[in-house]
């Protein structure tokens, strides 16, 4: 079984056993989160697509642990005025291993 959740502004197909970066959820590392905006649940043989979310689906996960990402560079520069300013940011992401998904109605 699969489904298709939506967090942080994105969306991960995941089936149970799968392990997922997402943006940073509020939980500490063991412990256990559920995401209910479930867009779409399906099988070999069935495939339900909600509209906008499939009522009554959620997706138990367990958090394995908070992490930050890579490093991404912003690099800001003037033309012809010596203005350079370079920054680095490492967004914050949650890690999470799909332990369950419930179909619903």
């Amino acid at each position: 079984m699969f489904a298709v959740v939506k967090t942080g502004g994105k969306q991960y197909k995941v089936a149970s056993g799968d392990v997922i970066k997402v943006e940073k959820l509020e939980a500490d590392a063991g412990a256990t989160v559920e995401l209910d905006q479930v867009l779409m649940v399906g099988d070999e043989s069935k495939v339900t697509v909600g509209a906008p979310v499939v009522a009554g689906a959620k997706v138990a996960a367990e958090v394995l642990e908070q992490t930050k990402g890579s490093k991404v560079i912003i690099f800001k520069k003037r033309r012809r005025k010596n203005s350079r300013r370079t920054r680095g940011h490492r967004q914050p992401i949650t890690v999470l291993r799909v332990t369950g998904i419930t179909a619903g109605a």
